[in-house]
C-alpha cells in the first residue's frame, strides 16, 4: 500500500487528486471543529462521557463524525441523512418497476435524475434529524443543553445542522469527482480516523497504570492487528470460476483457446452492508430524541429492544447484514447476463453448457461466496457488541468491529482505485 501511494505522488495527474482530496478533508475537519450556537457544548460533552451513551448509537454517530456530535459543530450530523436517502431511493428502485427502468434504459440521465432525487430527499431527512437532535439537546438530559431555547435559535440550530449535511455532500461529490476514491466513504473514513488520537491517549493511559494495564494495552493492539490482518484477507479473497474459451478460425489466422477465470469476490459488497444496516438500525434512536416515554410503558420496551446492549438489536443488526450483503451482490452480480455474454464470445464453464446451465451454476456459486462474505461481515460487526453487553466497562469497544472493517474497506478500495488509475497510464497501447 505505501509503495502504490509512493509511485502515485510521482505522478502529476494522481499527485493533483491526493493533493485535492486531502484538501476537500482538511475543509472536512476544519468544519468539524466549528460549533452550532445557542448550544452549551460543556454540557453536551458531559452527556456523552456517559457510558449509556458511549455505547449506545448516538455513541456509534458520535464516532462517523470524529466528535462532531458531541461537540454538536456544523458537521454534527455528518453524511448519515445521505446515506438514508441512498438506501430508501435503491430499495425503491428495487421495488418499483418504473424507476428501475428509468435507471437501466435512462442511462446517463437517469442515474443524474435519481442522484438528483437523493440530493432532496437527504436535505428532508437532515431536517428531521437536525430537529429530533435538537429536541435531544432541550429535553434529553437533566438540564438543558441548549443556551437558548427561542424559536428563532431552534431555527437557527436546524437550519445550521442541515447546511452542514448539504456541504457535506457537496464536498464528497467533488472528492468522487475530482479527487481519489469514493467522496462519501472518504469522509466517513477521515471522521472515524480523527478519533485516532484518542485511542493512543487511551492506550498511553493504559501503560501508564503498569500491571494488568500493560497486559492489557498488549492485548488490545494484538487483537487489532490480528483483526485487520483477517479483515484484508477476507477483502482480497475471491472465488475464480474456470472459463475456457472455444478456438475459432477466421480467415487464415485461429482465435480463441485461452483459459481464464471469472472472479467473484468474498466480499464484492464491501463495507455497505455494515453502513446500511446500521444506519437503518440509527432510525429507533432519531425517534427516541423526539419521543421520551416513562419507564414501564410499551413505548419504553419497544425503545429498549433497539439499544445496542439488547439481544434483539444484535440479532436484528446481523440479519439486516446478511440481507445487505445479498442485496448488494444482486445489483453487482447479473449471473443471466454474464452467462450470455460468455455464451457469445463463444467462452464456457467446463462441465456446464452455455446458457442456462452456466448461468444456474453462477447463481450458485454466488450465493455461497456471497454467504460467506455476509457472514464475515456480520460476525466482525456483531462480535464487539456481544463484549460490550457481556461488559458494559468496554462499551467503546461495541463500536471498534464496525470502525476497523470501515476504515480497512475504503483503504482498500482506495488503494486499489489507485493502482487501476496508474496501470491505465502506463499502459502503453498496441499503437506501440
Amino acid at each position: 500500500m505505501f509503495q502504490t501511494l509512493k509511485n502515485a505522488w510521482h505522478m502529476p495527474e494522481l499527485r493533483k487528486k491526493i493533493l485535492y482530496t486531502l484538501f476537500i478533508l482538511l475543509i472536512f475537519r476544519f468544519g468539524s471543529c466549528i460549533p452550532v450556537p445557542f448550544i452549551n457544548t460543556d454540557v453536551l460533552a458531559a452527556y456523552f462521557e456517559q457510558s449509556a451513551v458511549a455505547g449506545s448509537m448516538l455513541g456509534y454517530l458520535n464516532m462517523l463524525t470524529g466528535g462532531g456530535l458531541s461537540s454538536a459543530t456544523i458537521f454534527a450530523m455528518s453524511i448519515t441523512p445521505y446515506i438514508n436517502a441512498s438506501i430508501i431511493l435503491q430499495l425503491l428502485t428495487v421495488a418499483i418497476p418504473a424507476l428501475e427502468r428509468m435507471v437501466k434504459d435512462g442511462g446517463e440521465e437517469g442515474r443524474k435524475k435519481i442522484a438528483s432525487w437523493t440530493r432532496y430527499l437527504a436535505v428532508v431527512l437532515g431536517l428531521l434529524q437536525g430537529f429530533s437532535f435538537y429536541t435531544l439537546l432541550k429535553h434529553g438530559y437533566t438540564v438543558s443543553m441548549l443556551s437558548n431555547d427561542s424559536p428563532l435559535a431552534m431555527a437557527a440550530i436546524v437550519l445550521t445542522f442541515t447546511a452542514g449535511t448539504a456541504l457535506i455532500m457537496w464536498l464528497g461529490e467533488h472528492i468522487t469527482q475530482n479527487g481519489i476514491g469514493n467522496g462519501i466513504s472518504i469522509i466517513l473514513f477521515a471522521g472515524i480516523v480523527s478519533r485516532g488520537p484518542s485511542l493512543i491517549s487511551t492506550l498511553f493511559n493504559l501503560f501508564k497504570t503498569g500491571g494488568s494495564g500493560i497486559v492489557s494495552g498488549i492485548l488490545m493492539i494484538v487483537i487489532g492487528i490480528a483483526v485487520i490482518v483477517f479483515i484484508v484477507f477476507m477483502s482480497n479473497a475471491e472465488r475464480r470460476i474456470p472459463v475456457q474459451y472455444a478456438k475459432r478460425v477466421v480467415g487464415r489466422k485461429m482465435y480463441g483457446g485461452q483459459s481464464t477465470h471469472l472472479p467473484i469476490k468474498v466480499s464484492a459488497s464491501g463495507v455497505m452492508p455494515i453502513i446500511f444496516a446500521s444506519s437503518i438500525l440509527s432510525l429507533p434512536q432519531t425517534i427516541s430524541m423526539f419521543w421520551k416515554p416513562e419507564a414501564g410503558t410499551v413505548g419504553y420496551h419497544i425503545l429498549n429492544l433497539f439499544s445496542q446492549r439488547s439481544p434483539f438489536y444484535i440479532v436484528l443488526y446481523g440479519l439486516l447484514i446478511l440481507a445487505f450483503a445479498y442485496f448488494y451482490a444482486s445489483i453487482q452480480f447479473n449471473p443471466i447476463e454474464i452467462a450470455n455474454n460468455l455464451k457469445k464470445n463463444g467462452g464456457f464453464i467446463p462441465g456446464f453448457r452455455p446458457g442456462k446451465p452456466t448461468s444456474d451454476f453462477i447463481t450458485k456459486a454466488l450465493g455461497k461466496v456471497t454467504f460467506v462474505g455476509a457472514i464475515f461481515l456480520a460476525v466482525v460487526a456483531i462480535l464487539p457488541l456481544i463484549v460490550g453487553a457481556i461488559n458494559p466497562n468496554l462499551s467503546n469497544v461495541a463500536l471498534g468491529g464496525t470502525s476497523v472493517i470501515i476504515v480497512v474497506g475504503v483503504a482498500l478500495d482506495t488503494v486499489k482505485q489507485m493502482e487501476a488509475q496508474m496501470m491505465m497510464r502506463h499502459h502503453k497501447g498496441f499503437l506501440e
